[in-house]
């Protein structure tokens, strides 16, 4: 429980955590003290050297503590915090990105699965940075080692048929045998190739002098798949023990980046950026320690070594608390020469070329706000788009972009009414239901609409229903990428090569590959839950032929035989079927 204080000299000579609030009572900044009065004293002096703490404190009105244990304590209790308020003047790490993890199910004959959500049930490996690697890794480990995959165990699945999994639901294996596969996964995820090489050879060589040819065929096929994935996925170092996180910081105006290389068992196993935020006024060395105060913790690997680029004051209160993290000692480390320096300088540069793409990408936003002539810089872009057959299963798309790049979480997709074919008004629906959800805080800097005149006009028509006419809109026309603008009978043409165009299309062409995505999808599912699979003489084939030419089962029901028959791949014979099925 906190304790409210105007001034610094009620505070205890006691470890803690101080909350600083303005007047309208927001909590400004939050820190830490090993003396929680000596500490805050400081930012009451006549005289204050720090910019930071000038701006801070012209800001300051009332103060409240919490007293600690330890430093330490103190150390946790900050960062958590500051996740918790996001205060103004603090450094933040912004990682808004809610990775997933593998988890082992803690069934009798457990699966393999990807989640966000973390339970008490399980063995959990992570938290991964590419979805797309780990949804590849876990594809690759479950045919490797025929696990099951099915919720329930209901009898043999079409994945034992087809040699995928060893159907423990039949009692094709024993559980004994089931977990020694679950012990080589894990060995997987700990990084431990070698150890599961090196044991499956000694299996495949035992089945072998046994005679039991094809088990040992299968062994070394295993063999061969994870010796594969190793050389083509992870960079091998001189020292097989390393367990290091490598970070680096580069710095971008307001914000600084920073390159997190993890290296496990010797092997460069991945590489993922953060930004941080708040740091105008602050050194590198007090940024690096508000990211590792902020990005180690609950679910997060702790290495045995963190390598940084910059000498960090009070670093080692840092590695007490990573070494309980742990459970061994934890050292942070700034090398001066060899393998170790050359990680540093990697990151370095890795950290640098994103600093640059970050900056080609403002560039971007700047280009398009002095061509549209918008009031500010469009950093929250949402597309729209419009997908179907001949006005059937009609779908539109909305994605959104922020700071020129995709964030998918705002992405959202629509079934639409309005009959068809009928572009413009399927485009006034779908305007229509999504931006009557609009509130102030989610109202975006720039909408693109798909299409010329015709479809801007609408858009335009909905915003103004809407009271929304504020929003800049733009039409972006494929053909001759013209860029329409409200009341203007003349588009803007805007270079080819130039970065605001490229950024453009980018937001088109995905909200349209979002739109025929679930089209299709839409599209799938309704010919695999066809009334055609019942007709004498209908196969995938001709169903799906039937369904492009007519767009749904209630046209084909009002199709005429001669009409039926014209289709691609269909005869009269077979036309007569489906006319005599639904009439």
């Amino acid at each position: 429980m906190s304790t409210k204080v105007k001034s610094p000299e009620n505070l205890p000579n006691k470890p803690g955590v101080y909350i600083m609030r303005n007047k309208q009572d927001e909590i400004i900044y939050i820190g830490k003290a090993k003396n929680l009065i000596k500490r805050v004293k400081s930012y009451f002096r006549p005289v204050l050297d720090r910019p930071k703490t000038q701006i801070l404190m012209s800001h300051f009105d009332s103060l409240e503590y919490i007293i600690t244990n330890s430093e330490k304590e103190a150390l946790i209790l900050e960062a958590n915090l500051i996740k918790k308020h996001k205060p103004r003047y603090n450094i933040q790490l912004k990682d808004d990105k809610r990775y997933p993890y593998v988890k082992i199910t803690s069934e009798k004959f457990p699966r393999l699965v990807i989640t966000r959500n973390i339970t008490k049930n399980g063995s959990y490996y992570g938290p991964f940075t590419d979805v797309g690697s780990v949804k590849k890794t876990v594809k690759f480990l479950k045919s490797l080692f025929k696990i099951r995959t099915c919720r329930n165990m209901d009898g043999p699945c079409l994945n034992s048929q087809i040699d995928l999994c060893y159907a423990p639901c039949d009692g094709n294996i024993s559980e004994e045998e089931y977990n020694e596969i679950i012990k080589k996964i894990d060995l997987f995820f700990q990084g431990k190739y070698s150890v599961i090489v090196r044991n499956l050879k000694k299996e495949m060589m035992k089945a072998a002098e046994n005679q039991e040819y094809e088990k040992a065929a299968v062994l070394r096929d295993q063999i061969a798949s994870i010796e594969e994935i190793m050389d083509k996925q992870f960079v091998e170092l001189a020292d097989d023990d390393l367990d290091q996180d490598v970070i680096a910081i580069a710095e971008n105006k307001d914000t600084v980046i920073i390159v997190v290389m993890a290296i496990r068992n010797g092997k460069i196993i991945g590489k993922d950026d953060f930004l941080m935020s708040g740091t105008e006024h602050d050194s590198n060395e007090d940024v690096l320690y508000a990211f590792i105060q902020q990005y180690y913790g609950y679910n997060r690997h702790i290495p045995k070594q963190i390598i940084v680029d910059n000498e960090i004051e009070g670093y080692e209160l840092l590695e007490e608390w990573l070494t309980d993290l742990r459970g061994n000692r934890v050292y942070i480390k700034v090398p001066e020469k060899g393998i170790k320096l050359r990680l540093v300088q990697m990151a370095k540069k890795n950290a640098e070329i994103i600093k640059h793409q970050k900056k080609t990408l403002e560039n971007s936003l700047i280009e398009l706000k002095k061509y549209l002539k918008l009031d500010k810089l469009p950093r929250v872009i949402e597309g729209y788009d419009i997908s179907n057959i001949s006005g059937k299963m009609a779908v539109g798309s909305k994605v959104s972009f922020l700071d020129a790049k995709p964030n998918k979480k705002k992405y959202k997709h629509f079934k639409i009414n309005t009959p068809g074919p009928n572009d413009f008004e399927m485009m006034r629906e779908l305007l229509f239901r999504r931006l009557k959800m609009l509130d102030q805080d989610e109202e975006p800097d720039l909408i693109v609409i798909d299409g010329g005149k015709g479809q801007l006009n609408v858009a335009c028509e909905v915003l103004e229903d809407l009271n929304l006419s504020h929003i800049p809109i733009i039409g972006l026309a494929k053909e001759f990428e013209e860029i329409f603008i409200p009341n203007s009978s003349r588009p803007i043409i805007i270079p080819k090569n130039n970065k605001a165009l490229h950024l453009l299309q980018r937001v088109r062409d995905e909200s349209h590959r979002f739109a025929i995505t679930y089209h299709r999808k839409l599209r799938s599912k309704n010919i695999s839950e066809s009334s055609l699979d019942d007709i004498k003489g209908i196969g995938k084939n001709r169903k799906l032929n039937l369904l492009k030419e007519f767009g749904d089962v209630e046209s084909i029901k009002k199709a005429s035989v001669d009409e039926l028959a014209k289709v691609k791949s269909m005869n009269s014979k077979v036309a007569q079927n489906v006319y005599d099925y639904y009439h």
